[in-house]
């Protein structure tokens, strides 16, 4: 009778129960509310549903030896286990590059050839990745820290990963999460900077329609593309390349095949591994700390500033445009790297303004330059932090 009750003893001590704190329902609860958004709102739930199944997954407290130290091998951060394995993905920068690839082969670049002068305005957006880097130095983040906080800004959650792994692996947890719940908030943070800085009579511009590009300008421009800016930011080459590549599958008009696989199977099969290792890499030991409020608070500050950059540098092109070719301010926001939502929340409003003002088209080329931006952005704090 003694063996058996010492048996149910030491059943109990290897559950979830007798090892829960706190801290875990907490994250549990996080994880739960991700899971919501995505699935009720609709907010990002490729990205939304995966991150929080991770979270729990994360966060199902397991038994820990206490004269070791050791446990059962099945946690995200122990050496050997499955979820370990997995998150390598992420801890060495594996596969942000495969993101990027297939990113690249689901991206139309005709808006930004065919405009060209908008490339400036996703230029404009990443001022708030280095916003964001001066704050994180005053707050006492040291330098690769504050880097890898601030590319939270380019809402471009692989970007954000990629860097944090070279820079500040300990944060990644705190700022990938951070990175793809900002990507999932476009709409409701963007829209309330865009109507505060716009006048209803900005509101109403109407653009030209771009003009046609030829098939010949589309596979010109990721050659053209990737080794201006690889020249330029040489420590952008994992990313830049990758997004280029995917492009040029795309365009090539001969790889139809390869192009359809990277911006279908092999994107989804990433997105879902880079979502669910984000997720269980929040394990509540690690994620809740000062330090990762901090890291969202900074995050959002980063998004703000990219918004309103954007949105106030149209209206300063504005400045120097002729009637009948100034910008609808409204397609600043899209300088931020979250495709295609941003340009989205474009449209959208622009609609709200004028049913018949479509904005959707010429959103896409500082949304698509945005993406570039925020890799030549990343390039360059590699640089100089790396």
């Amino acid at each position: 009778m003694e063996h058996v009750f010492d048996s149910l003893v030491q059943f109990w001590q290897f559950t979830g129960f007798a090892n829960c704190t706190w801290q875990h329902v907490t994250m549990i609860v996080i994880g739960l509310i991700f899971i919501t958004l995505g699935i009720v709102k609709k907010w990002e739930p490729l990205l939304l549903v995966p991150i929080g199944f991770g979270i729990i997954i994360g966060n199902i407290p397991l038994f820990v030896d206490p004269a070791t130290g050791l446990g059962l091998k099945i946690g995200i951060y122990e050496e050997g286990s499955v979820l370990n394995i997995l998150y390598h993905g992420v801890r060495n920068g594996w596969y942000p590059p495969l993101i990027f690839l297939g990113i690249g082969a689901m991206t139309d670049f005709s808006a930004l050839i065919s405009q060209p002068r908008l490339i400036l305005i996703g230029a404009a957006a990443q001022l708030g990745i280095f916003g964001a880097y001066l704050l994180a130095l005053q707050l006492g983040f040291l330098p690769n820290e504050a880097g890898a906080i601030g590319i939270i800004g380019g809402a471009d959650g692989p970007t954000a990963i990629f860097l944090s792994s070279k820079l500040a692996p300990e944060l990644m947890g705190a700022i990938a999460v951070s990175a793809y719940s900002y990507m999932a908030l476009v709409p409701v943070i963007q829209k309330p900077i865009m109507l505060l800085l716009t006048t209803r009579k900005e509101r109403l511009i109407k653009m030209q329609k771009p003009r046609e590009v030829s098939q010949k300008e589309k596979i010109i421009f990721p050659i053209v593309g990737f080794i201006c800016t690889a020249f330029i930011v040489p420590s952008g080459l994992p990313l830049l390349g990758m997004l280029f590549f995917g492009n040029l599958l795309k365009e090539s008009g001969v790889t139809k095949r390869l192009a359809a696989t990277a911006g279908g199977p092999l994107i989804d099969v990433v997105t879902t591994l880079i979502g669910l290792t984000v997720g269980a890499s929040t394990q509540a030991n690690v994620f809740i700390s000062s330090r990762s409020l901090m890291i969202f608070g900074l995050g959002l500050v980063s998004f703000v500033i990219a918004t309103f950059f954007g949105v106030c540098f149209v209206k300063f092109m504005n400045l120097f445009c002729k009637e009948g070719h100034k910008i609808n301010p409204l397609i600043g926001n899209a300088g931020v790297s979250a495709v295609p939502d941003a340009a989205r929340v474009s449209e959208t409003v622009g609609l709200e303004a004028d049913p018949t003002n479509h904005l959707l088209t010429h959103a896409m080329a500082p949304n698509v330059a945005g993406v570039i931006g925020s890799a030549v952005a990343a390039g360059i704090l590699l640089g100089f932090l790396g």
